[in-house]
């Protein structure tokens, strides 16, 4: 059994790959939404799955290229356990890898990682752009626009509802109320 990195280990092997902003917030992000679903299907393993939501994109700043590929290497190299491996990379089944979500926590990364980029983009457009006062209709309007936050996939988060077996709308709310639990602790 591997090293399981504490948040400030993993906050640190974060830092050392990526030095945008726009980056790190997401790491951070996910982080805090993965935290909060972990409460509910985890609650023993918390700190886990916010490690697993902070360095699931370690690799795509510096190896856009080679993304969940090379963060593997980088990761075994620090003898980082095999466990939260698997959980980073299964994010990029389908696009990078064939790695696929297996557990709970897995389909969640997969399900919430670009949609927590969806309504970050929606929050900007609000008066308050903040999360704190968002409603689904805005995220389901925006969803339909593919031009709007284009880089966000809409696929990728439509299998990551039928992963989970939620419907869009369930799985679009829970993030919304998971990204507003973080207010207060981030500026979102």
């Amino acid at each position: 059994m591997g090293k399981i990195p504490s948040l400030e280990e993993a906050q640190k092997l974060l830092e050392e790959y990526n030095k945008d902003p726009f980056h790190l917030h997401h790491g951070k992000v996910v982080s805090g939404v993965m935290g909060y679903f972990a409460q509910e299907y985890d609650p023993e393993n918390v700190e886990f799955w916010k490690a697993v939501g902070l360095l699931h994109d370690l690799d795509f700043e510096q190896f856009p290229e080679q993304h969940c590929i090379k963060e593997q290497e980088i990761m075994r190299e620090r003898g980082i356990d095999e466990k939260l491996i698997h959980a980073v990379v299964s994010h990029g089944y389908g696009l990078t890898v064939d790695v696929k979500p297996e557990h709970i926590m897995e389909k969640i990364l997969f399900a919430t990682d670009e949609l927590t980029g969806l309504i970050g983009a929606v929050a900007l457009m609000h008066p308050s752009k903040s999360v704190s006062d968002m409603q689904l209709k805005s995220v389901k309007k925006k969803f339909k626009t593919p031009a709007f936050a284009a880089g966000c996939s809409r696929d990728v988060i439509l299998k990551g509802a039928d992963m989970l077996g939620w419907s869009l709308d369930d799985l679009m709310s829970r993030t919304i109320d998971a990204m507003k639990s973080l207010v207060g602790t981030m500026e979102i």
